[in-house]
């Protein structure tokens, strides 16, 4: 919920480097642009209440009709065997099963189970309400039959889950606009609050309903001006039932905009309706989870509820304050799942270049478990006998669906969707650690160029990651192997702020966010050099997002580099300050508003803009047109900056609505750009 400006890929006194793959044959082939267009991507893994199968959504890019196919496969955890459930349905997510796993809903936005057929075949839009494009709720037999629609709301479902009885389903809808007929009529200013200057017209809240399993009508729980979802969410906090059926916790935002999103508590109502009531009063509190018996609960909130922390797992049962379990980590947890025992959590997040799971127990230590060189992704899942699924890659493998048939046991890959990559020549990746000037130990990612040989010297790339809040990892990306397969080193920092090195090295960017950020790079850049593999004239940074922000900032402030490329890149913070949708939590950064005395200097002397009359390198701006996260004009700005003081500059802009080009033509289009602004400069 706090993540922000996330980079797309999914970016000095001493080193220590760690191998972390193998290298292919010589004849084999690099990876290239084309090969985007065959990576299968994985979402969603849940694994059945007993452990015996895995359903995920698998998502392939289609380059004809730029769009991606998407369907529901059903993995037998036994053997691995797959087969597909749904048939040209678009839109897919949220998969939930039901409690006894018999039956398996999920969300589509498509037209084809109105008449209880999966295909979408000859389906056009004659008779059918607006509700058809929207997100519905499917509900699937898993010993045969079409899934059947239960919900025909007009504002589509965001999110949902069964009653602990299988009989209900509770479900989160926006609201209608309750002046629709003044707006159809053109009557519609707009009052602006916490909204992104893009928006176009106001927002209603989300709010809880519950509808029967099998269909019929739907029953409203909640209503007010507070809202169950906000605008920039993927997808709304999942309601939680308790374990009685009786009651249902929901995450309660101030609103339906994201901005004071960091103000949420937990509130619960009554399964049949009735007085909303508090449940958890911490500001910032979500991702509510009742224990798998009795009354206790977990949550997540920012550690202390300082959101420059990690955010930290609490424990309670509603009769004291809930206590942070996760306090000996001190470090940010990306997510959470209740272990069948009820007395230990899984945990999931990222430890130094490593993303990793914990085992900890309500009263004790965490566990780190050992998964080889597997990094793991956010969603996870586990089964009534303690079976987990997840996904995972390698540095040499793009994402596939794993198992574990415990916390002890070893991971098991099931899939093998992108098998294709084990016969590419890929760069080597290994972890790098050096020492800040400030004292902090601190890691990165150094790629090998795919043909490297040893004894040679060789361009380097930065590819800084997004966030601040994220991290690098020896995980497949493949920008980098894009660079790679190119002849370039590629080196991916961690820096302060990031999320892997615990509490004290993320809050560290706090009033902070530019010098010591790039201190931290540049020490880790001279510990990469020591390694005498580097051609030094030969130094490209590189970023999207907040690493967008790291290039422009670099570039104003060292000389070192001879080409530059910063994607949807913050250059002024007080304007994004003012445009962006997430005004309200920049504020944490600084510690207030940029149009108060206190703190007016602060958010001028971080921002990249103020020294833009320094860069001398050579680069290529991109970023998307309708970007809420990083608003264009920051990118407008650098670019006159840049233009106009006579800096070679390009500048691409992207007619979508994103903060980064989800297609595969765009995104084709984008690294091929960005590797080939760099093979112009650096070879």
């Amino acid at each position: 919920m706090r993540f922000r400006r996330f980079s797309s890929f999914c970016a000095a006194t001493g080193v220590l480097v760690i191998a972390a793959s193998s290298a292919h044959a010589d004849d084999a082939k690099t990876f290239q642009l084309e090969d985007l267009r065959k990576l299968v991507s994985l979402s969603e893994p849940k694994i059945s209440p007993d452990g015996t199968k895995i359903a995920v959504v698998v998502a392939t890019p289609d380059w004809k009709s730029d769009k991606r196919r998407e369907e529901i496969d059903l993995i037998d955890v036994a053997n691995g065997n797959k087969r597909a459930l749904t048939w040209k349905r678009t839109g897919l997510g949220s998969l939930h099963w039901s409690p006894d796993g018999t039956r398996l809903a999920f969300l589509a936005d498509d037209n084809g189970a109105q008449d209880g057929s999966d295909s979408k075949e000859n389906d056009d839009d004659s008779g059918k309400g607006d509700d058809d494009k929207k997100a519905q709720i499917f509900v699937m037999p898993m010993d045969g039959g079409d899934a059947m629609r239960i919900t025909h709301v007009k504002q589509g479902v965001d999110e949902f889950s069964w009653s602990p009885d299988g009989t209900r389903i509770a479900f989160i809808t926006a609201d209608e606009a309750q002046n629709a007929k003044e707006i159809k009529a053109h009557d519609d200013a707009f009052q602006v609050t916490d909204n992104n200057f893009l928006v176009r017209a106001a927002l209603t809240p989300d709010h809880l309903w519950v509808v029967p399993s099998d269909g019929g009508e739907a029953k409203r729980l909640t209503e007010g001006d507070f809202s169950l979802q906000t605008d920039q969410q993927d997808s709304a906090p999942v309601p939680e039932w308790s374990r009685d059926g009786h009651s249902i916790a929901f995450t309660r935002f101030p609103g339906p905009w994201w901005g004071p999103s960091f103000q949420s508590v937990i509130d619960q109502v009554d399964a049949d309706g009735g007085t909303t009531r508090d449940l958890v009063s911490d500001k910032g509190a979500f991702d509510f989870h009742y224990a798998p018996a009795g009354d206790t609960y977990a949550f997540m909130r920012a550690r202390n509820g300082d959101q420059n922390n990690g955010n930290a797992v609490y424990v309670g049962d509603g009769q004291g304050a809930a206590r942070d379990v996760t306090a000996a980590l001190a470090r940010n947890i990306d997510e959470y799942k209740w272990l069948p025992d009820g007395k230990s959590l899984l945990l999931a997040g990222a430890d130094g270049t490593h993303h990793v799971f914990w085992v900890q127990p309500l009263d004790g230590n965490a566990r780190e478990l050992d998964l080889g060189d597997i990094q793991v992704a956010r969603e996870l899942s586990v089964s009534n006998d303690g079976r987990i699924a997840f996904i995972g890659v390698t540095s040499a493998h793009p994402a596939e669906l794993y198992v574990m048939d415990s916390p002890n046991g070893k991971p098991r890959r099931l899939t093998s969707l992108n098998s294709f990559a084990d016969q590419l020549r890929l760069g080597r990746s290994e972890a790098v650690q050096w020492r800040s000037a400030d004292g902090f130990d601190e890691d990165g990612v150094l790629t090998y160029p795919a043909d490297y040989r040893k004894g040679r010297k060789y361009p380097l790339v930065l590819a800084i990651h997004g966030g601040p809040e994220a991290s690098s990892d020896l995980g497949f990306s493949p920008l980098v192997q894009l660079l790679a397969a190119n002849g370039f080193l590629v080196f991916q920092p961690n820096y302060r702020g990031s999320t892997n090195l615990g509490d004290k090295y993320q809050h560290a960017i706090f009033r902070d966010t530019g010098d010591g950020p790039g201190k931290d790079v540049m020490a880790g850049l001279a510990a990469v050099a020591k390694l005498g593999i580097v051609d030094e004239r030969r130094i490209g940074v590189s970023g999207w997002s907040y690493g967008g922000y790291m290039t422009t900032w670099l570039t104003g402030h060292y000389d070192t580099w001879k080409a530059a490329v910063a994607g949807a890149a913050l250059t002024d913070w007080v304007m994004d300050y003012t445009v962006s949708y997430y005004q309200k939590g920049d504020v944490y950064f600084f510690g207030g508003s940029p149009w108060t005395k206190q703190y007016h200097d602060i958010w001028r002397e971080q921002s990249p803009i103020q020294y833009a009359q320094n860069v001398k390198a050579p680069t290529l701006i991109l970023g998307d047109v309708g970007d809420p996260n990083v608003p264009l004009i920051n990118s407008y700005e650098w670019f006159h900056a840049l233009r106009d003081a006579g800096v070679p500059v390009e500048f691409y802009a992207y007619p979508v609505d994103s903060h980064f080009p989800h297609d595969i033509v765009r995104t084709t289009d984008v690294y091929k750009r960005w590797v080939g602004w760099m093979k112009k400069y650096l070879q």
